[in-house]
């Protein structure tokens, strides 16, 4: 008599499906961190309030009103007027589109950067990385703000070369990350592997090793963005960002500085915008982490 062996069960679930459930999976996980709702919302909120600054803004941000200049919060200006009559509410929104811009674009270059150096220098050894590395550790011995600073300097005033002193101020930050990784993945069993198989240095960095160590610079990016923000807004207090009259938080506070006594809630807007931005970014960080490492959940 033969027996027939039941087939085994088919598998309804489509890879689609099942890469929904992982990423629901991860941002359930990730919500668990302390904050992450709170620090997700705030992120949602200031991304919408940056894309829809001119939808958003009551006012023109640069429009001057002369017979309202130094108005206390009311109408029609409900966070006030700055010196030159500006309303503060229309300006604080639209120096969300420099912060995130700022905070983004620096911390991408510092990414691609500090990448490609962490990579090299992790994987060639010897001569490339002591030559890379003893850069690095130059740079990254002066702290970071009096880096920006000096660099800013060189550069001169603007937003471009704000990004770029901050991007150079974070590529240390990040070499060191993926060299640390790197040593640590490249004499695993798939690797080498690939290497007996005859794949080249830049396909195995490519394909292999920067698939693999791609979660500890997601979660350090998360981080410093906030970090980043916080720069781009010393450079512009200190006349080294963003240029009058685009608004921005730290040229704002500048401007506040100055009439403290006068009209105390100049500072209030832009500094409550950039405390809940930094707060609500460090949060979501701490959620990305949670999501993706599994060190952390335990």
């Amino acid at each position: 008599m033969t027996v027939v062996e039941a087939a085994p069960p088919l598998e309804l679930t489509s890879p689609l499906v099942r890469r929904r459930s992982g990423w629901r999976a991860l941002l359930r996980e990730g919500l668990r961190a302390r904050g992450a709702a709170f620090g997700l919302t705030v992120t949602l909120a200031v991304v919408a309030l940056a894309l829809g600054a001119d939808l958003f803004s009551p006012h023109n941000p640069n429009v001057q009103d002369y017979n309202s200049i130094l108005a206390p919060p009311g109408a029609p200006y409900w966070l006030g007027t700055d010196e030159l009559g500006r309303d503060l509410l229309s300006r604080t929104i639209h120096g969300s589109r420099v912060a995130l811009q700022a905070g983004l674009v620096s911390v991408g270059l510092a990414v691609v950067a500090g990448t490609l150096i962490g990579l090299l220098a992790g994987y060639v050894g010897g001569f490339v990385d002591a030559l890379l590395m003893r850069v690095t550790d130059a740079l990254w011995s002066f702290p970071g703000l009096v880096l920006a600073l000096a660099v800013g300097a060189v550069l001169g005033p603007g937003l471009f070369n704000a990004m770029l002193a901050v991007g150079l101020v974070f590529t240390p930050i990040f070499a060191r990350l993926v060299r640390a990784q790197v040593l640590s993945v490249r004499e695993r069993e798939f690797v080498l592997a690939a290497r007996m198989l005859g794949a080249n240095g830049p396909r195995i960095m490519a394909r292999h090793i920067l698939p693999n160590v791609a979660t500890p610079i997601i979660i350090q990016a998360s981080v410093l963005v906030a970090f980043a923000i916080i720069v781009e807004a010393s450079l512009s207090f200190l006349g080294l960002g963003v240029q009058p009259p685009t608004p921005s938080w730290g040229s704002m506070l500048r401007t506040a500085y100055q009439y403290l006594q006068a009209a105390p809630w100049l500072s209030f807007a832009p500094g409550a915008a950039m405390f809940v931005t930094v707060l609500g970014l460090n949060f979501l960080g701490d959620g990305l982490q949670q999501a993706l490492d599994p060190r952390a959940r335990e």
